[in-house]
């Protein structure tokens, strides 16, 4: 990363902690299909809350089940009757994408917007089931698969929106195709902010592919929000990281509540009904950085993910 992304990236973060924004939007999702994954904690559960006050169908798509389930219990008491469904869905494993996705498209005759927030960062380096390095393997490949297999569905139901949640960390990041699963250098950090550029990649050239369908794409920096996601980093870095981490976010980051904010304007803002394959925060379009606006490499990201999910297609 160089000094003015450096720079860019805490200006980002500054704005969004002086100014962070709220949706102003009053549009209303009756009769509309939503589907969060991670929409059990942090900012999906967030996500979740509003889309269903807004009349909204909210499937929950979750690894943990019963943690879903308790989601529901909690939502169920700020809104009334909401609908909402908990789906068990597993990123990190190919044969569970496949698995909730047959489920959806066996009982949703709709999809109006999909939205790709779960999310696993700065963690000790594993595999996914499939043998994929976990944080590329579930931010990016998982939900490139799980993207792929309800596209039809998603694309039969037009106007219809997908979202991905992405972070202003894209910046510090770099895709070294002859090592996907960063074999000969791993760190925890690097390793998310790969994962990171791949969703604005993924977003930007989904965009060119679903062009004239009626189907539009948005990626997001959510700000710096505290949340589970840095649950890893006493594990990764030290525990004075971990600790520093808890006391500098509980003071500093956004609350689940004004991260979610985004991802909601890219869902429901009349206004963006036009836009698509842009980079948002604090809901508002700004610029991603420029190897996130690199046409070549968002193609070759495609043919490579498109070759590393075949086997489960």
């Amino acid at each position: 990363m160089s000094v003015l992304d450096f720079l860019y990236a805490l200006f980002i973060y500054a704005r969004g902690f002086i100014f962070g924004r709220k949706c102003h939007s009053t549009a209303r999702l009756n009769g509309k299909t939503v589907i969060v994954t991670g929409g059990n904690t942090g900012i999906g559960k967030e996500t979740v809350l509003d889309l269903a006050s807004r009349g909204a169908k909210v499937i929950l798509a979750c690894r943990d089940v019963q943690k879903g389930y308790e989601a529901v219990k909690d939502i169920s008491d700020k809104i009334r009757k909401p609908n909402l469904v908990v789906k068990r869905l597993d990123l990190a494993s190919f044969a569970s994408i496949k698995s909730f996705a047959q489920n959806v498209l066996e009982n949703e005759p709709y999809i109006h917007i999909l939205i790709n927030n779960a999310a696993v960062g700065i963690c000790p380096k594993s595999l996914t089931e499939d043998g994929y390095e976990l944080q590329f393997g579930v931010n990016h490949l998982g939900h490139f698969l799980l993207t792929h297999l309800l596209l039809d569905r998603i694309k039969a139901s037009a106007p219809a929106r997908i979202i991905n949640v992405s972070s202003i960390g894209h910046i510090g990041g770099h895709i070294d195709f002859s090592d996907i699963n960063l074999n000969s250098n791993y760190h925890p950090a690097s390793a998310y902010f790969r994962s990171k550029l791949a969703n604005v990649l993924f977003t930007r050239e989904l965009a060119k592919r679903l062009k004239g369908t009626g189907v539009t794409t948005y990626c997001l920096h959510p700000g710096a929000v505290y949340t589970g996601l840095g649950r890893h980093i006493e594990y990764s870095m030290s525990k004075f990281s971990g600790w520093l981490y808890d006391m500098y976010g509980r003071l500093l980051f956004k609350s689940p509540m004004i991260g979610a904010q985004t991802t909601i304007y890219c869902a429901v803002e009349e206004k963006l009904a036009n836009e698509s394959g842009h980079y948002y925060c604090d809901c508002t379009v700004i610029s991603a950085s420029s190897k996130a606006q690199d046409d070549k490499l968002a193609r070759k990201l495609w043919d490579v993910s498109e070759d590393l999910i075949a086997k489960a297609l």
